[in-house]
């Protein structure tokens, strides 16, 4: 059983700084991606970025390029989402994936999330 836990989330001003973390339980696969999702109230889960385990490939998605970087710890078997120049529109509760077949796409280990609010 992977357990994911996320931390780093709060209440921070539009164009403040905040920095997630994703910790597991268990080994990550080295041949699955992980990444960082979020949802805002009535709106679906969408992708936000990711990272493949083994090769250390990233992608984002558009509206957080040059804003959030994600990267990872394999010695904590934590990964982390940076985020910068935070925008109302980011907003959301941020949840951690893994044991995906590819970046962006959605593996089966979720976290519970963790709140991002920011306040124009």
């Amino acid at each position: 059983q992977v357990e994911l836990v996320e931390s780093g989330g709060g209440l921070v001003q539009a164009g403040g700084s905040l920095t997630l973390s994703c910790t597991t339980s268990a080994h990550i696969f080295t041949d699955y991606a992980m990444g960082w999702f979020r949802q805002a109230p009535g709106d679906v889960r969408e992708f936000v970025a990711g990272l493949h385990w083994s090769t250390d490939a990233t992608a984002y998605e558009s509206s957080v390029q040059g804003r959030f970087t994600i990267s990872r710890d394999a010695a904590k078997n934590a990964v982390y989402l940076q985020m910068n120049n935070l925008k109302p529109e980011d907003t959301a509760m941020y949840y951690c994936n893994a044991g995906a077949p590819g970046i962006g796409s959605r593996g089966a280990y979720w976290g519970r999330g963790t709140q991002v609010t920011v306040s124009s």
